[in-house]
C-alpha cells in the first residue's frame, strides 16, 4: 500500500511541474519550458485546430510557442482545480486553465483569452516529474482571435 504522505508529496511536485511550465511560458523562458517535458511528448491541441495529435520533442514545442507568441507583449496562464492520480513513476493530471494574451493593436482589440482544461500524463525521470502527454481542451475563446496580425 502506498504511503499517503509520499503520495501527497508527489502530487505537490506534479502540480509544481505543471505550474513551472505555465509560468515559464508567461516569462518566455523557453529553456525552462523545454525542461518541463520528456524527450518525446504526445502533444494534442486539436481543440485549437491542429489536424491530429503529434509526437514532438521539447525543442519543437518550445520553438513553436516562441514563434507563435513572439508578437504577444504579455501572457498570463492560470490553472486550478488540479486533480492528480499517482501510480508509481507515472501520473495523470487534470486542471482547468485560462491563458490571456495582450498586444496593443491599432484596432484597440488588445486581448484574447483561451478557457479550457488540460489532460496531462507525467512520468518521473531522474527524480523529477516531466510531461510526456499534453492535451488542451478548448471550451471557448474570447477576444481578438487574430491578435498577432492586428
Amino acid at each position: 500500500m502506498p504511503d499517503p504522505l509520499q503520495t501527497l508529496l508527489q502530487k505537490d511536485r506534479i502540480v509544481d511541474a505543471i505550474n513551472t511550465l505555465f509560468v515559464a511560458t508567461d516569462e518566455k523562458d523557453w529553456e525552462t519550458v523545454k525542461g518541463c517535458f520528456a524527450d518525446e511528448v504526445l502533444f494534442d491541441v486539436t481543440s485549437l485546430g491542429a489536424d491530429v495529435p503529434e509526437t514532438l520533442t521539447p525543442d519543437a514545442i518550445a520553438a513553436a510557442w516562441e514563434d507563435g507568441l513572439r508578437p504577444i507583449e504579455a501572457l498570463h496562464h492560470q490553472t486550478g482545480n488540479h486533480r492528480v492520480e499517482v501510480s508509481g513513476d507515472e501520473a495523470i493530471a487534470f486542471c482547468y486553465g485560462t491563458a490571456s494574451h495582450y498586444r496593443k493593436t491599432a484596432s484597440g482589440r488588445n486581448t484574447r483569452t483561451f478557457v479550457g482544461s488540460y489532460d496531462l500524463h507525467l512520468r518521473r525521470a531522474s527524480g523529477r516529474w516531466v510531461i510526456d502527454q499534453f492535451t488542451f481542451n478548448l471550451k471557448f475563446l474570447d477576444g481578438n482571435p487574430e491578435l498577432e496580425k492586428d
